[in-house]
């Protein structure tokens, strides 16, 4: 899980200077890919009763909106135009 939780954030990084659209929706799509495992990895802790749903709640809401944006700046990428 920490490969995959620590990974989004530089490939966002990467994305928001990389030199090209396609190079954008490239990273921004590992990102995503990185955010679902993570949330996989969450509901299968918060499913085996590892730490409390109580402590899970917050990261499994957190890492849901961040899949979203996520997706949602991979959409406007490429409605935005070719290169």
């Amino acid at each position: 899980m920490v490969r995959s939780d620590t990974s989004p954030a530089p490939n966002y990084a990467e994305g928001c200077a990389a030199e090209s659209r396609r190079d954008v929706i490239r990273k921004l799509s590992i990102s995503l890919k990185e955010l679902r495992e993570t949330l996989i990895w969450l509901r299968i802790i918060q499913k085996s009763e590892l730490l409390p749903s109580a402590r899970l709640d917050d990261l499994l809401d957190e890492t849901d909106q961040l899949c979203r944006i996520i997706a949602a700046s991979i959409l406007t990428a490429r409605r935005n135009g070719d290169d």
